[in-house]
This record gives C-alpha cells, structure tokens and sequence, in this order.
C-alpha cells in the first residue's frame, strides 16, 4: 500500500514551506553558478558587515543599497562580493537575477558600435538587473563619457532601489591622494554616497601572494 502524503518528509512534500525554500535556493545558486567565473566558485562571504549586508537583501530587496568594498589589490574585495551574492541564493529568494561585470569591460561593452542601439539595451540591462557587481570601478581610464555612463547606471539603480555590489581599489575617500571621487566625479560620488548603505575597506596583504586580509 502506496505511503500517503501525510507519511511524506519535508525533503519530498512539494506541498511543504522548506522544500519549496530549497527548490528556489537550488535555481537561484544555479543562476548564480552561470554569472561567477570559475575563480570564485568556492567564494563564501566571512565578513560580518557583508553577511549581514546579504542577509538584508535577502529579507528585502528594495532596502538592502549598495555594498561597497574597497581595498588594494588582492585583499579579497571580489571574493567577498561574489561570497554575498552566494549568500543571498542560497537563501532561497522568490526571485534571483544577477550580472557580474568588471567595469573596463563594462564601458568597452558600452562604447558606441555601428549597430544602432547595442550600446543603450546593454546599458539598460545593466540598470534594470535584479543584482549588480560592478567590479574594480576606478581602473578604467575616467573620461567625461566615462562618467556619464556611470552616473546613468548609478542613478537608475538609486531610484529603483535596486541592490548593488561594487568594489573597488580607489578608498572611498582620501584627502591625500586619488579616490573613488576623483575618478567617478562629484555628481556620481553624491549619487554613490546616498545609495551605499555598507562600507567595507578591505585591510591586509594581498592574498594572490600569500597574504591574508582583515
């Protein structure tokens, strides 16, 4: 005689809270599989301000801001950043859309093309994604083009509350010498300063070479 439902565990009751949690964790930390280079596959947030940062976004979407992480090459910015993005898929979200992309290949997918439209629809799905990394801003060569772009895809996700993760090598702000403003400019700093609601400097050695960070 055939087990009723009622005899059913969690693991196997579709009509179950947890298994569809895990049934949504599972497509989300596939889609999260897709957008992270093979570099980051083990990525795993440690942080506590970047876990918590995660855990908000996962508990709401639209209040969550931006994460900014920033810190010398190979303190583990990106890894950090990929590790919450993992965080927030596992979780089982009710939705899961994300794009990962270090910003100089950003702006040479933006630049004007001889097809009519490419470079405003790439923009535009770079605005409108669910979750952005948006990584190394700052390396590109800053321009006055540069900067337009930037403020437009900035601004887009500002008003849309749309949550952002973005790293960088420039600190955020530092009287004696380059940062983060000097290369985005003051309209996108402004922009930047009211939507990112997580900063993180990431301290130590580079980690390519050895080195642990903080």
């Amino acid at each position: 005689m055939p087990d009723s439902p009622a005899d059913e565990s969690p693991e196997e009751n579709p009509g179950d809270r947890e298994w569809h949690r895990r049934a949504r964790a599972e497509y989300a930390l596939n889609r999260w599989r897709t957008a992270t280079p093979p570099r980051f596959s083990d990525a795993e947030a440690t942080v506590p301000e970047v876990t918590a940062w995660a855990d908000r976004a996962l508990a709401d979407n639209t209040g969550a801001g931006a994460l900014l992480l920033t810190g010398l090459t190979g303190t583990g910015k990106t890894h950090q950043a990929y590790g919450a993005l993992r965080r927030i898929a596992a979780g089982g979200p009710d939705r899961f859309e994300l794009i990962a992309v270090n910003s100089a290949d950003m702006y040479g997918d933006l630049r004007p093309s001889q097809v009519m439209g490419t470079a405003e629809r790439e923009l535009r799905k770079l605005s409108e994604v669910q979750y952005l990394l948006l990584d190394d801003l700052g390396t590109a060569k800053t321009s006055e083009w540069t900067e337009e772009v930037t403020y437009r895809l900035i601004n887009y996700r500002y008003n849309h509350c749309l949550p952002t993760i973005i790293t960088s090598n420039l600190p955020a702000r530092d009287d004696n010498g380059p940062d983060l403003t000097d290369f985005v400019g003051a309209r996108v700093a402004s922009r930047l300063a009211e939507m990112v609601t997580t900063l993180v400097p990431m301290i130590g050695a580079d980690r390519r070479r050895g080195g642990r960070a903080a």
